[in-house]
């Protein structure tokens, strides 16, 4: 039964600061036969004034935090996914994940799809697209500790495609790391990552950023493990940031892919000529 650990943060705008506090928790993890660490969407560094964090924006191979998170899960012999913005070659951003397998090799690089631009009632407004270019690519990796992995990032919950093709691979887990707001935390959050296991008959994993900060924003906090009935195995809560541990029976997914085999039963959906 393999033991994962989900990291809350409150992320600031100092790189250094951010992935120290990752490597501790690798650390910690470690010291509690912890086999994997989860860390929320830009873990390694939170701030919306673009024109501030362009000077911590790098390409990959360029951002010392990379190579001190890799060497950490060498260290700890244990697997990290790691999210922070990339710089690409064409001068924009990527919001990337990266998945260190025990050895600090990356085993899979995962671009965020789906662009946040929304404007709240609350008065929030958001356009991640205007720095950040969508990925291109849906990414599932083999042989994790827990099986089949799949990586998604926070907004791209709200799309079932993907998760669909999730569900097709036969994923055993999938990651959601976010930095959710607190109106659709509060409206949405729980609710869709309960969906998302059901759906895909798969273990959410879904560490989040939490409370106020450095950049004045707010985020929901909550992280989550849920399994494939779509029970909720741990919740972090709303109020601090933290380690915690979680158990995975991954016995559970073949139990409830037999008792509701939603997946096999899945037929595309028929299309209709003119009427």
């Amino acid at each position: 039964m393999p033991r994962i650990a989900l990291l809350q943060m409150t992320s600031g705008i100092d790189p250094a600061a951010n992935a120290a506090g990752v490597i501790e928790a690798a650390r910690k993890a470690a010291g509690q036969g912890v086999q994997m660490l989860f860390t929320p969407e830009m873990a390694g560094l939170l701030d919306r004034d673009r024109k501030r964090a362009t000077a911590h924006i790098l390409p990959e191979t360029d951002i010392p935090q990379v190579e001190a998170v890799a060497k950490a899960a060498a260290d700890a012999a244990i697997w990290i996914a790691y999210g922070l913005p990339v710089a690409r070659g064409d001068g924009r951003w990527a919001n990337r994940t990266l998945l260190f397998n025990d050895k600090g090799e990356v085993a899979a690089r995962y671009d965020k799809i789906h662009m946040f631009d929304v404007e709240l009632d609350t008065g929030e407004t958001w356009r991640e697209s205007a720095a950040y270019v969508p990925g291109e690519q849906v990414v599932t990796v083999d042989d994790t500790p827990l099986g089949r992995l799949g990586l998604a990032i926070c907004y791209d919950i709200r799309f079932p495609a993907l998760f669909e093709e999730f569900g097709r691979r036969r994923c055993d887990a999938i990651a959601i790391p976010a930095a959710f707001t607190v109106p659709t935390g509060k409206a949405h959050w729980h609710l869709m990552q309960r969906a998302r296991a059901v759906e895909a008959s798969a273990f959410v994993i879904a560490a989040a950023q939490v409370g106020r900060h450095e950049d004045g924003r707010e985020t929901y906090g909550h992280s989550l493990v849920v399994d494939p009935w779509g029970e909720v195995l741990l919740d972090m809560g709303g109020e601090q940031a933290g380690l915690a541990c979680c158990d995975l029976n991954l016995d559970r997914i073949g139990e409830v892919r037999r008792q509701l085999p939603s997946l096999a039963n899945k037929r595309d959906l028929p299309t209709s000529g003119a009427q």
